[in-house]
């Protein structure tokens, strides 16, 4: 209630309601659950670079011969990619359920170009430093053409708009773990490059790729946590453990290279459906 003086007639508030008005946080700076799960995805993405500098780059520099400690660093750094993944996954579906923050989008744009752009093609560069047959400047446009592939689709998903269910190119995680497989797959470097950059253009184009909702959330969750699993095994030198890595590296890059070749199918098959509706249409 407000109280005016009758001699000044200036009107001044209770010290309890100014309080409150002071303790009311804008509603656009109010964090949501969703909201803390994108920052543990940044988070984690922040981490697989650290892990990527101290492990894997720092020894090299400094001429240390422990493999061991490279293959451990990397496996983390992986892993942390693979979490961050599973906290982007999670933070949709709370969105979802539960209302979002309007900074949601923004934070989930950010943050997947922290753990999905700038640390597998921190991967990248990385790789070009220590390994035997790379060249480090190859492999640094490599890297950059990771980053500014997530960076141009986080910023066409925010303007344009898709049929439900679908995402327009290579949802950037599934990108992201598609080219750390290819690393540790230790390919050629010729084709190493290629396949980095060809998974790359998959992130822009307009080839459609299904949202993980229902059954298919689960089967990625799955698959996410038996990635995980074969990274431990190859970390700890588990006996088979670099083959069960090699043919999960491999089984990444099918799935990245067969769900284009089906949506294309599905696309042309759908074309023809409307051309022969259409012509029975014209017919008398």
């Amino acid at each position: 209630m407000t109280v005016t003086d009758p001699e000044t007639q200036a009107g001044w508030v209770p010290e309890a309601e100014e309080a409150d008005e002071a303790e009311e946080v804008p509603l656009s700076l109010r964090l949501s659950i969703a909201d803390t799960l994108t920052l543990g995805n940044a988070t984690c993405g922040f981490m697989a670079v650290y892990f990527t500098t101290t492990g894997i780059l720092i020894p090299h520099i400094q001429g240390s011969n422990d493999s061991g400690m490279a293959r451990h660093s990397a496996a983390t750094a992986v892993i942390l990619m693979l979490a961050a993944a599973i906290f982007d996954l999670f933070d949709g579906l709370v969105a979802r359920k539960l209302r979002s923050s309007p900074m949601g989008a923004e934070l989930d744009n950010l943050s997947d170009l922290i753990s999905f752009g700038l640390a597998p093609a921190y991967f990248v560069l990385v790789y070009g430093m220590v390994a035997d047959d790379a060249h480090q400047r190859v492999a640094a446009v490599g890297a950059i053409v990771v980053l500014l592939a997530v960076v141009l689709r986080l910023a066409r998903f925010s303007c344009v708009t898709v049929k439900d269910g679908t995402f327009q190119g290579m949802p950037s995680p599934f990108g992201a773990l598609t080219v750390v497989s290819i690393v540790l797959l230790e390919l050629p470097f010729v084709a190493t490059v290629l396949a980095i950059i060809g998974t790359a253009w998959l992130m822009v184009s307009r080839v459609e790729y299904p949202k993980p909702r229902g059954p298919l959330a689960v089967a990625m969750l799955g698959w996410i946590v038996a990635a995980m699993g074969l990274l431990a095994a190859w970390a700890f030198d588990a006996p088979g453990g670099q083959l069960l890595l090699q043919t999960g590296c491999a089984l990444q890059l099918v799935l990245g290279a067969v769900i284009p070749l089906f949506a294309t199918a599905r696309r042309v098959n759908n074309f023809r459906d409307n051309r022969r509706e259409a012509r029975a249409a014209q017919l008398p």
